[in-house]
């Protein structure tokens, strides 16, 4: 797995960390019971703080992706893919609806919605390009530029 931070995205590092571990998970590319990198490893290869990684994890584990065992390291659950999946969809399922209320408002007709979804749809960056096997830190201005708003 590796991870690319960038420090033009706008978005907290620990959320990077949060995304590309989660959509990792969801790809199929980390496997449930495998381990992550220890905290140390990783804050030392992205060259930031322990504690940033620390939080990525915790919230990870909070939300049933991952698991923290004291002492032996943070291994992916067997169930983060359902979990996840169903989060997500919950999520969607919110945004979708504030979505519908502003287009309503603005009386904005459902075929026009559905176009407006659909080129966004296209246009969203995937969670994880490559898939590499190593840890790695590179910051990505790409990553940063990629969210143009449609």
């Amino acid at each position: 797995m590796k991870l690319i931070i960038s420090s033009v995205s706008g978005k907290p590092i620990y959320e990077q960390i949060k995304q590309q571990i989660r959509a990792a998970v969801l790809s199929g590319e980390l496997a449930p019971g495998e381990a992550l990198p220890s905290l140390r490893k990783l804050a030392k290869e992205l060259r930031i703080s322990v504690l940033t990684v620390t939080r990525a994890y915790n919230e990870l584990a909070d939300e049933g992706v991952v698991r923290n065992i004291q002492g032996k390291g943070t291994f992916v659950m067997k169930r983060g893919n359902e979990v996840m999946r169903e989060q997500l969809s919950r999520r969607i399922a919110d945004s979708l609806l504030q979505v519908s209320m502003a287009a309503k408002a603005a009386d904005v007709p459902l075929l026009d919605l559905l176009d407006m979804l659909e080129t966004a749809y296209r246009n969203a960056p995937t969670p994880l390009d490559g898939g590499a096997t190593s840890v790695g830190a590179e910051a990505s201005e790409e990553e940063g530029n990629a969210h143009d708003g449609r």
